[in-house]
């Protein structure tokens, strides 16, 4: 018999093959599949504490009641598991000035949905008390799951064209633009361009975490309104 983490597991894995599978996540540039991206992420099991699983560059952990209950209050979605950086990481040492600048390419990349690559930087591995950014590469037709977060967010679109799904409601924006996700808002985006889409998520926390829900919203369809 399975527990309630397995099962959630498995749900997990069933919405991931609903995004691969989808019409709408594929670039038809491409030949039906979706271009590679920067390269592969910085955190595996072998990064692991014990106890502690990573997927795709994040740590995976099981919704307890309280947070069921937070998200029924919400939404009428089901969490399915918690995402976040693993526990285990050293701070940069600081220094001088200078070592407050941390090139891209040093921060931890994950791969959270099909095609789309993001750069993460946590606060407190970094010295912020109140800030975590993170700079997103997501391919034509890649896109994260729906998910939320316990703090509102900010996404700053630099380059490209995406579709958002804010809880039952979608509608496209063209970069640049800059969009604002409530707190415990169910949301998602994918590229509905054809090229790289270019955004930076900005939250007021120190800490990565958002939770996965049982919906992909872009293989149903919808009324857009673009903008």
């Amino acid at each position: 018999m399975m527990n309630s983490f397995q099962v959630s597991t498995t749900k997990i894995i069933q919405v991931t093959l609903m995004m691969i599978m989808s019409k709408s996540a594929f670039s038809h540039d491409n030949h039906g599949k979706i271009a590679p991206g920067p390269g592969p992420v910085t955190y595996t099991q072998a990064d692991a504490v014990q106890g502690e699983r990573i997927e795709h560059g994040e740590r995976v952990t099981a919704i307890d009641e309280a947070k069921k209950l937070l998200h029924a209050q919400h939404h009428p979605y089901t969490p399915l598991a918690t995402f976040s950086l693993p526990s285990k990481y050293e701070k940069p040492t600081i220094s001088s000035v200078e070592d407050y600048a941390v090139p891209l390419n040093n921060l931890p990349l994950l791969h959270p949905g099909p095609g789309e690559h993001v750069h993460v930087m946590e606060g407190k591995r970094y010295g912020y008390n109140n800030l975590s950014v993170g700079v997103t590469n997501t391919q034509p037709g890649g896109s994260p799951p729906m998910h939320t977060h316990p703090g509102e967010e900010s996404h700053v679109l630099l380059d490209g064209t995406i579709k958002y799904a804010v809880g039952e409601e979608t509608f496209v924006v063209k970069a640049p633009y800059i969009m604002q996700i409530p707190a415990m808002a169910p949301h998602s985006f994918i590229n509905v361009g054809d090229k790289v889409a270019r955004l930076v998520v900005i939250f007021p926390t120190n800490v990565w975490e958002y939770d996965v829900l049982d919906v992909f919203p872009f293989e149903k369809k919808s009324k857009n309104t673009s903008k």
